[in-house]
């Protein structure tokens, strides 16, 4: 279920495979022209109808209805090349799964893998939260954090995981070439199995007195720090001159 005027246009632009849209007075016009352009069948309903539907606190006036658009795992990795790849493992807040999509698509992030018992990405709040990028990066619902770490491998990919007491740094570690960036449950982080398979674990240094960084700022730190290091890389590639300053 796909909810308010930005995402429903938001995967309309994308292509998706909208079933059926529906909205109650006052919804955006623009929107529902969109839809009806794609023949995509376009309901009005009574007024009070979507906050029953809905189990946001202020409900959007247009809804739609659309299959899911996950992706193979093996496609992902396959097509990474130099941009990571954003795997979250059992995040139980839709929200944080949400938002770290939006994030891993404005970082310029390959994809997004979901692993274990974690929340439903395709589910009404995480959707909420991606803000219509769900549509503009692959994402991949791989339940067995053994594969997922497996295929990612073969792929050639490096595996880099985060945990509190790492010893590294992240701004010390590099993060360009094929990275796989893991990130763990809000609660747990990342299980001692899956950390040690990973090749390197690494830290968000807090000077602060939090203990740690919420699972969705972490990850935001680490992926457009991985963006800065690939434009640092494209900008002074190997044996170039440094310019003057």
């Amino acid at each position: 279920m796909l909810e308010g005027p930005h995402v429903v246009a938001a995967a309309l632009e994308a292509g998706l495979a909208v079933d059926e849209v529906f909205h109650e007075h006052g919804a955006d016009p623009a929107v529902l022209e969109r839809a009806r352009g794609r023949a995509v069948p376009v309901h009005e309903l009574e007024p009070g109808t979507l906050a029953r539907i809905s189990d946001a606190v202020s409900p959007q006036p247009v809804l739609a209805v659309a299959p899911w658009c996950d992706v193979a795992l093996d496609r992902i990795a396959a097509e990474a090349g130099e941009r990571p790849v954003v795997v979250l493992h059992e995040l139980a807040d839709p929200g944080n799964v949400g938002t770290l999509v939006r994030t891993a698509e404005a970082a310029g992030a390959a994809g997004v893998v979901v692993s274990g018992r974690a929340a439903d990405v395709f589910g009404p709040k995480a959707v909420r939260a991606s803000a219509g990028a769900l549509f503009h990066v692959p994402v991949a619902v791989a339940p067995a954090v053994d594969e997922v770490v497996a295929r990612l491998r073969s792929a050639g990919l490096r595996l880099l995981g985060t945990a509190a007491d790492a010893a590294t740094p992240y701004d010390r570690e590099p993060l360009t070439g094929p990275l796989a960036l893991f990130l763990g449950n809000e609660a747990d982080g990342l299980p001692a199995p899956v950390r040690a398979a990973l090749d390197r674990t690494v830290a968000v240094p807090i000077d602060g007195r939090a203990e740690s960084l919420n699972v969705a700022a972490a990850g935001a730190v680490l992926c457009f720090e991985a963006a800065r290091q690939r434009r640092s890389a494209r900008s002074n590639p190997p044996g170039s001159i440094p310019p003057i300053s």
